[in-house]
């Protein structure tokens, strides 16, 4: 293995060309950027991504969240909407391995830049289309955000207290997964171009990418008559399993549903019949008595402060873990043992806190190595390094507002 691949990453010597905003898209590059692929965000002149003014907090007035999605990408802005902004896309891509876009459907074919029109010049290209209900069916040219791919996709339904109505988890997971699928197909698709010499498209479809992770929800009731209901924080008949306070206001997830484990957390607990208690002594009836069981141990972990419940657990063995928010994660040894967490240089806010990246590979590992770009930083670095534009020519466009 050469030490320049080990450096780069896997996908070293890949480019892509990522077209389209917001998170679904952008997630699947930030992923293949990860890994070492040249990720060239394509944005429109003066405005931008509108990433790079979501968050919930906003200091200096810059997102938080802008320079996790786009790093290690560069920027460049060309107005797709005019005829000179898509010949500059189509010269570009032609210089491409991957494009990336979560466009509505058919918005690409109207700028010139759907697959059929940009693989001709560039058969072994892969475009990877990202969309909320994928390219094809009555749905298609539907707009779809990662919520409602959420809903559709099952995920919402099940989310949440039984008593109340559907909650949301507190991340955008629909988004996230699509990309994570599209950046899956992006890789499959590039071994097979290596084979093949053939490029092809990868349809990504959100509400696909969260109906992907519903397990058995479907054949339960086609099979079963069974639907599945929100259960809080349990899952039905997986006992015990949940999250139990402590003394000094901690919250504890213990997972000890095998009876192994149930029979050294009894020990732990210093309740040892529990294990042989009919009640609980095998994994059907400590379900059939969930909630029973629950107030038991959680009457016993709210006499216990929160580092020696974690401590007591780990000492007999039994799955254990903090529910943690950023400060724990901040501070955790093993988060810091493995740079879970990596810092980097910002311009603004100087040293900045983000996720490493996942997973890890012990030859080529990815790596973050810059922050999300100032818009347009790139533009005129690729347009003449890599379209080929004279810089006469990179001037009249950026005076015409092209770019």
């Amino acid at each position: 293995m050469s030490s320049d691949l080990h450096h780069e990453g896997p996908l070293h010597g890949v480019r892509v060309v990522e077209f389209g905003s917001l998170l679904a898209g952008p997630f699947c590059s930030q992923l293949l950027a990860d890994f070492g692929a040249e990720v060239i965000k394509c944005e429109p002149p003066r405005q931008g991504d509108p990433m790079r003014e979501w968050g919930q907090e906003k200091p200096h007035g810059k997102s938080l969240w802008w320079p996790i999605v786009a790093r290690n990408k560069k920027s460049i802005t060309v107005d797709l909407r005019t005829p000179d902004g898509q010949a500059v896309a189509r010269r570009l891509i032609a210089q491409c391995d991957v494009v990336v876009e979560n466009f509505r459907p058919g918005t690409m074919e109207r700028w010139g830049l759907g697959y059929e029109q940009t693989s001709a010049e560039n058969p072994g290209l892969i475009m990877v289309r990202v969309s909320g209900f994928g390219q094809t069916g009555p749905y298609s040219t539907r707009p779809g955000y990662g919520s409602v791919g959420e809903a559709m996709g099952g995920l919402r339904y099940v989310v949440g207290d039984p008593q109340t109505p559907p909650s949301r988890v507190g991340i955008s997971l629909g988004d996230s997964l699509a990309g994570t699928f599209a950046a899956l197909g992006a890789v499959m698709a590039l071994r097979v171009r290596d084979r093949s010499g053939r490029g092809q498209v990868v349809d990504s479809a959100i509400y696909e990418a969260v109906l992907a992770m519903m397990e058995s929800l479907l054949p339960e009731y086609a099979l079963g008559g069974h639907v599945r209901e929100r259960t809080g924080a349990i899952l039905p008949n997986i006992a015990p399993s949940n999250v139990y306070p402590t003394r000094d206001d901690g919250l504890v997830l213990i997972a000890a549903n095998q009876d192994t484990v149930f029979r050294r957390l009894a020990a732990a607990m210093d309740m040892a019949d529990l294990s042989t208690d009919p009640r609980f002594g095998t994994h059907a009836a400590r379900g059939r008595n969930q909630v029973e069981l629950d107030e038991i141990i959680s009457k016993w972990s709210e006499q216990h402060d929160t580092e020696h419940l974690m401590t007591l657990m780990v000492e007999h063995d039994v799955p254990v873990g903090q529910v943690y928010r950023a400060p724990e994660m901040l501070r955790d040894e093993h988060f810091a043992a493995r740079e879970a967490i990596v810092r980097l240089a910002h311009p603004e806010f100087g040293e900045f806190p983000m996720q490493n990246v996942v997973p890890r590979l012990s030859m080529t590992p990815g790596k973050v190595k810059w922050v999300g770009p100032q818009l347009g930083e790139h533009t005129d670095e690729v347009l003449t390094d890599i379209v080929g534009l004279a810089t006469s020519e990179v001037d009249e466009l950026r005076a015409s507002g092209v770019i």
